[in-house]
């Protein structure tokens, strides 16, 4: 399974071209996969963190939506290759214990911490946690 970054979520749903084949090709083959019923679930995943980050962004003026976040959010939600992760409290507890190698935001910690203990691949862009080796990646 995957775990989008939120750029990677926000990208892939609202200007695909913005993630690089590689990335593009593994989301599209692991919706594929859920599509073709293998048991496995949805194919891709992003962290209830990355609703925060989307509805902050918006709320700062930093990122235009054609919709709402609430209406975003809730049109995502209708998607059945999609799972929203909750931050519980192994995710919250790994995050402060991952090391320097990985810059201190917190949200990215977290999403960093939920594809570590659930065993995902993250797409990311974010060069950071690509160079920190903490999980598999693909960008």
């Amino acid at each position: 399974m995957l775990l989008l970054d939120t750029h990677a979520w926000i990208w892939w749903l609202a200007q695909p071209a913005a993630l690089s084949g590689p990335a593009r090709a593994a989301v599209e083959e692991a919706i594929g996969s859920a599509a073709g019923g293998s048991g496995g679930g949805p194919g891709v995943a992003i962290s209830s963190i990355s609703v925060w980050e989307l509805a902050t962004l918006v709320h700062r003026g930093r990122l235009e939506l054609t919709m709402t976040p609430a209406r975003w959010l809730k049109e995502c939600e209708k998607l059945p290759f999609l799972v929203i992760l909750p931050v519980d409290a192994q995710v919250a507890l790994r995050s402060v214990s991952l090391g320097p190698a990985l810059h201190p935001d917190p949200a990215d910690r977290m999403i960093v911490a939920t594809a570590l203990l659930r065993g995902f691949t993250l797409v990311t862009k974010d060069r950071r946690i690509r160079q920190a080796g903490l999980v598999p990646t693909i960008w």
